[in-house]
């Protein structure tokens, strides 16, 4: 993410509509993104994650459909079973959703 290289850049006194436009992107979405750096999505997928990994942990036979069930029941998490397959590569508990390759 280019975002806070133009903070960066802006407290060494270079203009932020420089840095932008030598970036390829608008000041719009610079000042947008300085206004909200991290998006709601992003927060609730980090602690989706966390609800998984946790889940996982427990039982490390648990799958990913397993765990979209436990979820909800034991974390109060809505999540499909897609969604929580998609965060698992990224996550600790990706093993399990994967089949080796020989």
């Amino acid at each position: 993410m280019m975002y806070p290289l133009v903070l960066d850049l802006a407290a060494d006194g270079v203009p932020v509509a420089v840095t932008c436009r030598v970036l390829g992107f608008s000041k719009q979405a610079f000042f947008k993104w300085r206004a909200d750096p991290v998006s709601q999505r992003d927060w609730d997928n980090a602690h989706l994650t966390n609800a998984a990994i946790d889940l996982h942990r427990d039982d490390p036979g648990f799958g990913y459909r397993f765990i979209a069930d436990e979820l909800e029941a034991e974390a109060g998490l809505k999540a499909s079973e897609r969604r929580v397959w998609r965060s698992a590569p990224s996550s600790a508990c990706g093993h399990c959703t994967r089949r080796s390759e020989a």
